[in-house]
Formats: C-alpha cells, sequence, structure tokens
C-alpha cells in the first residue's frame, strides 16, 4: 500500500513539474513574440520625442546659419557627391546638354546633435531620422551657375529627403533635371571632342561662411548603362572654380564631362555619300562630248545634290566663326563636282574648235600632213592617239581629277586625325 502511494505521489509531483516547465516555455516565447512590437513602438516614441525636441520653435532656427565644429566661426563645410542616373540630349545647335541627377550634400550643424537624447537601449538602433521636409532644417543656398532650366520630381511625391544623424550630421539628397550651357568648339567636328561642365556654387554666402568641398571617394558616379545616341562618355573628374565677383570671393565646385563624338555615324552619313557624288561627276568624263543633254543633266544633278548635302549639314550646327573640319571636306568636294561641270565647258569649247580645224583643213587641200610632228615624249605621243582636242581633255581629266581628289584626302585626314589625337592628350 506505501509503494502504491509513493508511486503516485511521485507520477504527480512528475507531472506538475512538467506542467510549471511548459508554462514558463510559453511565457518566454510569448515575450520574445511580443518583444519586437513592443521595441518597434517606443523607438517610433522616441524619434518622434527627439525630433520635437531638436526641432522646437524656441530651440532651433532654421534661418540661422549652422557654426563650423567645436562651436567655432569658421566657415561651414558642405561634402557634395552626386550620381548621374542619365543624359537625355546634347545640343549642338544650342551648345547645352540635359541630364538628371541624385544630388547630395552633407554638413554638420551641432544643434541638431541628439545622441545624448537617446536611451541607452537605442543608441544602437536609431541610424539616423529622416525628415521630407527640407524648410524645417537650414539649407546652403546652392545653385547650377552653367544653369538654363532645371525642375525637381514631384511624382509620386517630391523626390527628397533630410536625413539628421545622431552627431549633428545632415544629408540633403534630391533628384533633379537639368539643362546646362555647354560651350563647344567645333573646329574638328565631327572629330571632336566637347568638355561639358557642371558648377555648384553658393548664391549668398561667400567663403568666409560657407566652403564647398567633394567627397573623398568617387564625388561623381555615373549610373553604368549610360548609352548616348552620337556621343560616348570618355572620361570624367572633379575640380574646384572658386568665382571673385564685386561682393566677395565664392566657393565653386566643377564637374566636367568629356564626351567623344561617334564617327562612325558621320562617316556613313557625311563622308561616304559625298565621297560617291564626287565620284558619279567623273561619270561625265566617260560620256560623248556630243551627248550634251546627258553631261550637262549629270554634271547639274550632282551638283545641285552636293549643295543640298551642305546645306543640311549647317543647318545641324550653330553659325561660327570658324571654319570646322566638315567645312573644308563638304566645300572641297563641291568645288571637284563644280570643276567636273566646268571641265565639259572646256570641252564643248575644244569640239567646235576641232570641228572649225576639220572644216578649214578640207578646204585647204593642198595641205598634205595635217598632222602635227610627234614628240619624243611618252606621255605626248600617248595624248596623240586621240585626235580632238576635247578627248584629250576627257582623257587627262579621268587621271587629274581622282589623283587630286585621293590627294586631299591624304593630307585631309592626316592633318584632322592628328589634330583628334593631340585634342586627346590634352583631355588626359
Amino acid at each position: 500500500m506505501m509503494k502504491a502511494m509513493d508511486v503516485w505521489i511521485f507520477y504527480s509531483t512528475f507531472f506538475i513539474f512538467l506542467k510549471l516547465i511548459n508554462c514558463d516555455v510559453l511565457e518566454n516565447r510569448l515575450k520574445r513574440r511580443t518583444q519586437p512590437f513592443v521595441d518597434t513602438k517606443m523607438l517610433k516614441e522616441t524619434e518622434k520625442n527627439v525630433l520635437d525636441q531638436i526641432l522646437a520653435l524656441g530651440q532651433y532656427d532654421s534661418r540661422i546659419r549652422p557654426t563650423a565644429q567645436n562651436f567655432s566661426q569658421d566657415a561651414t563645410k558642405i561634402d557634395v557627391n552626386m550620381m548621374i542616373r542619365s543624359i537625355d540630349k546634347i545640343d549642338d545647335v544650342k551648345m547645352e546638354y540635359s541630364l538628371q541627377i541624385t544630388f547630395r550634400q552633407k554638413w554638420m550643424d551641432s544643434r541638431l546633435r541628439y545622441y545624448d537624447r537617446l536611451g541607452r537601449n537605442f543608441r544602437d538602433k536609431v541610424k539616423y531620422l529622416t525628415l521630407t521636409d527640407p524648410g524645417r532644417v537650414w539649407m546652403p543656398d546652392t545653385f547650377f551657375r552653367n544653369e538654363r532650366e532645371g525642375r525637381m520630381h514631384k511624382i509620386l511625391i517630391p523626390n527628397l529627403y533630410v536625413r539628421i544623424f545622431p552627431d549633428g550630421a545632415v544629408l540633403y539628397s534630391i533628384r533633379v533635371s537639368l539643362t546646362l550651357s555647354c560651350p563647344m568648339n567645333l573646329k574638328l567636328y565631327p572629330m571632336d571632342r566637347q568638355r561639358c561642365p557642371m558648377q555648384i556654387a553658393s548664391y549668398g554666402w561667400a567663403t568666409d561662411d560657407l566652403i564647398y568641398i567633394w567627397k573623398n571617394s568617387d564625388p561623381v558616379q555615373i549610373q553604368s548603362g549610360i548609352s548616348l545616341p552620337r556621343f560616348v562618355i570618355e572620361s570624367y573628374s572633379s575640380a574646384y572654380c572658386n568665382v571673385k565677383t564685386n561682393t566677395g570671393e565664392y566657393s565653386c565646385l566643377q564637374m566636367m564631362l568629356v564626351l567623344k563624338r561617334e564617327f562612325s555615324y558621320y562617316m556613313l552619313t557625311i563622308y561616304v555619300p559625298t565621297c560617291m557624288l564626287v565620284i558619279v561627276s567623273w561619270f561625265n568624263f566617260w560620256i560623248d562630248p556630243k551627248a550634251v543633254p546627258a553631261r550637262t543633266t549629270l554634271g547639274v544633278t550632282t551638283l545641285l545634290t552636293m549643295s543640298t548635302k551642305t546645306a543640311s549639314i549647317n543647318n545641324s550646327l550653330p553659325p561660327v566663326a570658324y571654319t570646322k573640319a566638315v567645312d573644308v571636306w563638304t566645300n572641297c568636294c563641291i568645288f571637284f563636282v563644280f570643276f567636273a561641270l566646268l571641265e565639259y565647258t572646256a570641252v564643248n569649247a575644244a569640239s567646235r574648235s576641232d570641228a572649225r580645224r576639220l572644216q578649214e583643213r578640207s578646204e585647204n587641200c593642198n595641205k598634205v600632213n595635217l598632222q602635227p610632228k610627234r614628240r619624243g615624249n611618252i606621255l605626248i605621243n600617248w595624248l596623240h592617239r586621240f585626235p580632238s582636242r576635247a578627248k584629250k581633255i576627257d582623257v587627262i581629266s579621268r587621271i587629274i581629277f581622282p589623283f587630286l581628289f585621293s590627294t586631299f584626302n591624304i593630307v585631309y585626314w592626316a592633318y584632322y586625325l592628328h589634330l583628334e589625337a593631340e585634342s586627346q592628350n590634352m583631355t588626359v
């Protein structure tokens, strides 16, 4: 009887012990599940309280420039970096380019330091506080010196934010689209390189109050996959361009894009067609001089086509006071086509002269030797194979025109490719 009683007591105690353990386990699980919700709620309350404290109406004035580190009266330093998201167009006529960037500025504002205001439990959890209203804090009066047009992006909400870090650092990021002026030198067009700047400066704060500084690492980034229809981004760099005016010296940053024009497009649309037109104009030299309509039509058509092609090229470029590489090419091509048409004028005159000479010789029967004496020169003997002067002019033109055009090509490409290589060395 005693043994049965002991067994019952043992098992009862064992089952009670198991229930207590299960209750503790369930309670711990419940605490672990509810703890994140409690911590998140307390974290949000802490962030709200900190923002209310540091941005209180009597505590913070966004009109006052923040002091430098250690509360000195030195200039406030603005760290700048950007990311080029896309380059929309490069306009040769207006000499401008359009791009979209993410522009970031970072500075220290000791009045916004809140590390000591955080509880010990939240100092490692609060990395920064985010604002969507930049008017709540002091902002530098940054502007783009060579801007022509600009706009902010507000779909679906304004694409900007302000981050306040526990040590008082403020990060301002915004996405903007800009159209900037790009003074172009088109002397080597279309083998040119263009240096398009972006200049960032303060509108009202002089260097004694505000200084812009490029970020130490990768101040300018370009999104991968950017492609331009007629240009390629050869390089980009960052520099400083402080400006002195009557009102003082102002801090300025400069980002320079070096754009190389894609020559293959212009080779296929300008150089090859115009070269073919020059060659077509030489077909006149193989047409019978008596076929006046055919030779005149071919010569005039090629000349008008060259003139139209030149006009279309000039319409796509701004009027400049210097000669461009494409101007030298098109004008020389026009001259070759024009002289090919002019050659027929000489052939026509020589043909009429030959007709008169033959008529005079037929009337004067006393002259037995009508042909001039042949000399020992090979070239002259070869030309004497053609009895009429009109035919001789055509034959000489078949040799002289291709030779001169080939010589022009050698000189043209050697000269401008040398200048193009020099321009590449200047940008390195």
